[in-house]
């Protein structure tokens, strides 16, 4: 298996939108109330690509510290067709940069049989977990779409920067309460190919970040149920604070 290079990574946050992806028309959103969700794009709120690509998230990160990530995936398809369920780590292992909030980055995605090559990387501003996961779940997806990967690539990325909410919460970290952004999307709900997606058109993503947490993501989520409610795929990593 060819390892995952830094240039593939960035393709996700930076790649020019393809000429077969279709063009949707964002629904518009519900008025809300004080506590409801808000559009990234609006003046008030982080941009949604922004929070995730974006950010020195690796800034309060010490070098010489690691980042532990449990994840998860599982399918109830019959046959199987994402394979057994899997459940492992990524660890990042964090050295000093160039520059001072950058970071030279060493990575082991999953473990024994189900080690996948990535990294290193070198002066990373970002946490490339982000992109490591989607990345991950993009190959394995558009193998079980038999459809072209770019094409699904390109699809979530514009549901981050065209139809994505942000919302301000508060999680648990290290027992106590510190402030947070969700970001959702579902991009491929008004897709013209969606009668392609096989009931994979209703694939909801879900990020938390926080400024508090080292490496700011807190969790990644990857869900999609079919109209009985039946587990077509459920995707999940989160940080790990108590693991070394």
């Amino acid at each position: 298996m060819k390892p995952v290079t830094l240039a593939a990574l960035l393709m996700l946050a930076s790649a020019p939108a393809l000429a077969q992806t279709p063009p949707t028309t964002p629904a518009p959103p519900a008025t809300p109330d004080a506590s409801a969700v808000t559009k990234a794009s609006t003046a008030t709120t982080p941009d949604a690509s922004d929070l995730l690509f974006e950010q020195p998230q690796m800034k309060n990160v010490p070098p010489g510290s690691k980042l532990t990530y449990d994840y998860l995936r599982r399918s109830g398809i019959s046959k199987g067709p994402f394979g057994p369920p899997l459940n492992d780590t990524i660890k990042l292992g964090i050295e000093p940069g160039n520059a001072a909030e950058n970071r030279n980055i060493r990575v082991e995605m999953f473990s024994g049989a189900n080690r996948f090559p990535a990294g290193p990387f070198e002066d990373m501003p970002g946490n490339p977990v982000m992109t490591l996961f989607l990345e991950h779940h993009l190959m394995d997806l558009a193998r079980v779409l038999m459809a072209n990967p770019r094409y699904i690539k390109n699809a979530i990325r514009k549901g981050l920067r065209d139809n994505a909410t942000v919302t301000p919460m508060q999680i648990d970290y290290k027992g106590q309460k510190v402030d947070a952004w969700r970001i959702e999307t579902q991009p491929f709900l008004d897709d013209k190919m969606k009668e392609r997606m096989r009931g994979f058109e209703n694939l909801k993503y879900t990020f938390v970040t926080s400024a508090a947490v080292p490496g700011e993501l807190v969790s990644i989520e990857a869900s999609s149920k079919n109209a009985e409610g039946g587990e077509l795929l459920q995707e999940n990593l989160s940080y790990d604070p108590n693991a070394g």
